[in-house]
């Protein structure tokens, strides 16, 4: 499986290598357009390679969309520890909780002895 890892971080490299060098004309990327830089009196513009802007673009979307997920995920996270913290409570104040054993077999998981009583009828 590590070795197929390699292999697809190979391709992906000399698919990106390949891109660049196909794409290296210069593009001037400017903030708007020379009517509202005339307008406005000042405005910025850069040149450089297209595979530079292309890359620079991927890599801003993809930081925007980390920082997204992670801000909008912020209350399952807080949720998540808040009950993580009450199960903490609840096991300081209980105590753990018994493992059940069946007369012909060794104890058994404590979340395997659930499952099973869930199993049996009542």
């Amino acid at each position: 499986m590590k070795y197929i890892r390699y292999v697809f971080l190979a391709i992906v490299l000399v698919l990106c290598v390949t891109l660049a060098l196909a794409n290296r004309s210069s593009v001037t990327l400017a903030l708007w357009p020379d009517t509202m830089t005339s307008f406005l009196g000042f405005g910025y513009s850069v040149t450089l390679p297209l595979f530079v802007i292309v890359g620079a673009a991927a890599g801003f979307g993809l930081v925007f969309g980390l920082i997204w997920e992670w801000l909008r995920e912020h209350s399952q996270r807080a949720e998540a520890a808040s009950l993580r913290r009450e199960v903490n409570q609840l096991r300081a104040t209980n105590g753990p909780a018994p493992v059940q054993t069946t007369p012909n077999s060794k104890p058994k998981d404590q979340v395997l002895a659930i499952l099973d009583e869930a199993d049996t009828p009542s």
